[in-house]
């Protein structure tokens, strides 16, 4: 076995999602679940199929974005692996409908920070093992830290 280790690309100003599922409707039903959910966000979802012609499934409603879901599921290149690149929302507008996308089994990471996906490669294929997401912590907050926490989460609408 082999270890990798792959840097995902983020879509500029906007995020990425890297999650498992197990079905070739995947793209599908995350396709839907995003557009229910919010209308106006510009995405791309891209599956890798595990058997048969194992291709890489693509939906979206943004070329760019479905070009960069598509190039980010073919550098992990793990089996049953996705993944969403978006702009002009956020991941924390989606992840629970996407979560409850009946076959997702999982989510890595949902994220804009810089992000490495560990990667294990064996005879029969690729498998992720867990990802890197950002830096290490630098300290820990003190109370004007919590401060400015707090009224960035108002300011941008999440807390009121």
């Amino acid at each position: 076995m082999e270890l990798k280790l792959v840097a995902l690309e983020i879509p500029e100003g906007g995020n990425l999602i890297l999650g498992q599922s197990h079905f070739i409707k995947t793209v599908e039903d995350i396709y839907e679940a995003i557009v229910t959910g919010v209308p106006q966000m510009k995405f791309g979802v891209a599956f890798n199929e595990a058997s048969g012609p194992c291709l890489v499934r693509v939906d979206g409603n943004d070329d760019g974005l479905k070009a960069l879901a598509v190039r980010n599921a073919t550098a992990v290149g793990a089996g049953h692996t996705f993944v969403v690149a978006m702009r002009e929302g956020y991941p924390i507008n989606v992840l629970g409908r996407i979560k409850e996308v009946p076959e997702v089994c999982g989510i890595y990471c949902a994220t804009a920070n810089p992000a490495q996906v560990v990667v294990a490669e064996s005879e029969q294929g690729r498998g992720v093992l867990g990802v890197i997401d950002g830096e290490r912590p630098k300290g820990v907050e003190t109370a004007e830290d919590t401060e400015k926490r707090r009224a960035f989460l108002r300011m941008i609408g999440y807390k009121r």
